[in-house]
């Protein structure tokens, strides 16, 4: 009899939480794919703007999104072989030239004014333009940074390549907010 009433008991919680849980679990896995997804920065190739370890919060919305000059964006990187998801800060946009000469960046035949970066550049980057649907990307440590200016195959990333825009730092806590 005390066994009926616990199996009673155990089948009524199963029915009551299992569809609860199961929902939970099918909605963050869509969030985590379509909508947004926390990551942590794996190097320092954003300093002074990002520091190594952050954890910030990815909108991946694409078709929703408009990348524009400035924009830090999580992509994966045409490098052979690489597994790694790169952060770096949207220079050049389809049709854009880009160029970078005595240590500052130029953006269609214009000085770009980049209070962001950690120091002047201290290489030259030939000029070069961006082509549909492909993006060029640097970090803000410019001088130590793996990014389009270093990449041996192509120094541009494709749209499809994009996983979306870094919008808000969860952590540290100290450092919390939208990322400039």
């Amino acid at each position: 009899m005390l066994f009926l009433l616990f199996k009673k008991y155990v089948l009524g919680l199963l029915k009551e939480w299992v569809p609860t849980i199961a929902f939970a679990i099918i909605i963050a896995l869509v969030v985590n794919t379509y909508v947004a997804q926390a990551m942590t920065v794996p190097t320092g190739s954003m300093l002074p703007t990002i520091q190594l370890q952050d954890e910030l919060i990815v909108e991946k919305m694409k078709p929703l999104t408009d990348f524009e000059f400035g924009d830090i964006v999580v992509f994966w990187p045409p490098i052979e072989g690489n597994e790694d998801r790169y952060v770096k800060r949207l220079i050049g946009l389809p049709g854009d030239t880009i160029e970078v000469r005595d240590g500052a960046l130029y953006r269609n035949g214009a000085k770009v004014d980049e209070p962001y970066i950690q120091a002047p550049m201290t290489y030259t980057f030939h000029e070069v333009t961006v082509p549909e649907r492909k993006y060029f990307f640097l970090g803000d440590n410019r001088n130590d940074s793996y990014d389009s200016h270093l990449w041996p195959a192509t120094p541009f990333v494709a749209e499809k390549d994009i996983i979306g825009k870094a919008v808000f730092r969860i952590f540290p806590l100290s450092q919390m907010g939208t990322i400039d």
